[in-house]
């Protein structure tokens, strides 16, 4: 009876999420995601620069490392975005800084598509406990929203080279701010992900050695697996069905699959943490299982917290609360850099 009412709890939120949104077209755009394309006009050719790229181990890369324009004032921090968009707002990254009083630890916290506002709780539980904890703003949110938009539509759509090129800009200010963080003297950097924030902080991981510990949560590998089989990602869906089949859309979007990259998130000093809902409507745990298996058989050991909730319900208690708890062990445990 609880679990009943739990998934129709789960399926207001969704029905929530969906309100304002509208259907967009498909387009190829392939130009956003691998700058020098060129003209590209059939899926084919999208994909097979899709397959160079996932096979590129620069593709995540900074194009330069300069630490101009770092502005940290009363509790914000903000720079220039390695990635220059056509929305002047989203070329300026943004992060709310909570200090902890120590450089020991910092966690970078990637939020979840369409969040509307910044966890000052989870900040405050985790700066008491001696982690400096920075929510960086993923493009096209909050103060990077594009002006008149109701939703974060820039970032996930059946746009196939802005998806990418919004997902890449995401890791690449990521990293840039971790880089930061490394030169303003924190020792131990970890990032957490939520959902479609996992899939930015698994790329950094995968690629950023400046990072000892991963938390994802709501995560799987293959974006377009989620977007095809999702809750919330319905009218993309609708609007690639069309005109793609999902088997090149795993291709288009390779560079995104975190499964392309198991080998590099089981190098042996970065430690990994998932947080899964069992009755995840968004991220089916199919898809969860499946990278969870993927990382095991590159040899990683991640720590597997699943809870019997859905996507939206993991929000409330107790589920929140023992995924709090789960960071909490895995984040304060001894780390595994230097084994």
């Amino acid at each position: 009876m609880y679990h009943s009412w739990l998934d129709r709890w789960d399926e207001r939120r969704a029905q929530r999420g969906e309100e304002g949104k509208k259907a967009s077209d498909f387009i190829l755009d392939a130009d956003r995601a691998f700058p020098g394309a060129g003209k590209i006009a059939s899926i084919e050719e999208f994909c097979v620069l899709a397959d160079q790229a996932a096979a590129d181990p620069a593709f995540f890369d900074e194009a330069s490392e300069s630490d101009e324009g770092f502005e940290w004032k009363e509790g914000w921090l903000k720079f220039p975005s390695e990635v220059a968009t056509d929305i002047a707002a989203n070329n300026v990254v943004w992060a709310k800084i909570t200090e902890s009083g120590s450089f020991d630890r910092a966690m970078v916290i990637f939020h979840h598509w369409n969040a509307n506002a910044r966890n000052r709780q989870i900040a405050s539980f985790f700066s008491r406990r001696g982690i400096t904890v920075v929510e960086i703003a993923m493009p096209y949110h909050f103060e990077r929203s594009r002006p008149g938009s109701l939703h974060a539509d820039y970032m996930l759509s059946p746009n196939l080279g802005r998806t990418i090129q919004s997902i890449r800009q995401g890791v690449l200010d990521g990293r840039k701010l971790i880089r930061w963080l490394k030169s303003e003297g924190y020792r131990e950097i970890s990032v957490l992900g939520m959902s479609l924030g996992s899939w930015v902080a698994g790329l950094i991981a995968a690629r950023d050695q400046a990072v000892s510990k991963a938390s994802l949560f709501l995560t799987a590998g293959s974006l377009a697996d989620m977007v095809w089989t999702g809750r919330a990602t319905r009218l993309i869906r609708d609007s690639l069905e069309p005109q793609i089949e999902v088997t090149d859309l795993r291709r288009a979007w390779g560079p995104l699959n975190l499964e392309n990259y198991a080998h590099n998130l089981a190098r042996p000093d970065l430690e990994l943490h998932a947080v899964l809902a069992k009755r995840d409507k968004v991220v089916l745990p199919a898809l969860s299982e499946r990278f969870m298996q993927r990382l095991k058989d590159a040899g990683a050991r991640p720590n597997i917290l699943e809870l019997n909730c859905g996507h939206y319900s993991l929000g409330v208690p107790p589920y929140v609360l023992l995924a709090g708890l789960s960071v909490q062990r895995f984040l304060l445990g001894k780390s595994v850099r230097g084994r």
